[in-house]
């Protein structure tokens, strides 16, 4: 079963470009350099999920022209990951069925109170219809796509990374447990965030990133939640190993 990986977005909480910031990466004109918040859709051919749905969630969707939406899928509750969720009413709309969202029970406590409109005994008109379902440590399937969730650490806050077949996706990260790692072993590709160059309290920096690539050895990585810090993206694709690319949005690869 082939699988469709789509960089919705590839930047940090903020976006690049920043508001009001004139930094020559702010003010590049190469595409490439224009970074909405990171979310991941995974496509087989029968069933799309997205992974977060941040603060420009709908902008993606019509990027992409993305008209069917099987489920959402959350790595944790921080706004840039979140925000986007009410924008499922038109999925809502056009598939006359409610969305199912998975999430761990702490970020479903963060969604009922983030979302308390959607969430409460009387319901307005025209607002998200949501089915939630918890998941924890073990591997479930949305229609034919198989998740199995990897532990790691955003500073002290648990985040879920996911796997599915030999690909994995980490974003959120300044730490993954030993355990966890193993299973993250000579993938065929590894997305992992890398933040900046400076030492950050709860992303990896780009020579962790790297690495990290290097201990765990996919044949493919691609780095994601870029900051305006880090650089121009051709620039920092020319410092990179063969088997490392920073990614851009919009990049699809097929598995």
């Amino acid at each position: 079963m082939a699988i469709k990986i789509t960089f919705l977005g590839t930047g940090t909480s903020q976006g690049v470009p920043l508001i009001g910031c004139h930094c020559e990466v702010c003010r590049s004109s190469n595409y490439k350099d224009k970074r909405l918040r990171s979310s991941v859709l995974i496509e087989s051919e029968q069933t799309r999920v997205v992974i977060d749905t941040g603060p420009d969630f709908r902008q993606q969707m019509l990027r992409e022209k993305t008209g069917k939406l099987d489920a959402v899928v959350f790595t944790h509750e921080h706004k840039d990951h979140i925000a986007g969720l009410d924008e499922v009413r038109a999925f809502n709309y056009i598939q006359k069925k409610s969305m199912p969202v998975y999430a761990t029970e702490r970020v479903q406590k963060a969604l009922k109170r983030e979302f308390a409109y959607v969430f409460s005994d009387e319901k307005y008109p025209g607002i998200p219809e949501i089915d939630l379902y918890d998941f924890d440590n073990d591997p479930f399937y949305i229609g034919d796509i198989c998740l199995e969730p990897i532990n790691v650490m955003h500073f002290r806050l648990p985040v879920k990374g996911f796997k599915v077949k030999d690909f994995a996706y980490i974003t959120d990260a300044n730490f993954i447990p030993e355990a966890e790692k193993k299973k993250l072993m000579g993938l065929n590709v590894l997305v992992l965030n890398a933040l900046r160059r400076e030492t950050h309290v709860s992303h990896f920096t780009f020579e962790e990133a790297i690495a990290l690539v290097k201990e765990l050895k996919p044949r493919k990585a691609y780095f994601t939640h870029i900051s305006h810090q880090l650089g121009l993206h051709d620039q920092l694709n020319a410092e990179l190993p063969a088997n490392i690319e920073v990614a851009s949005d919009g990049l699809q690869l097929i598995l």
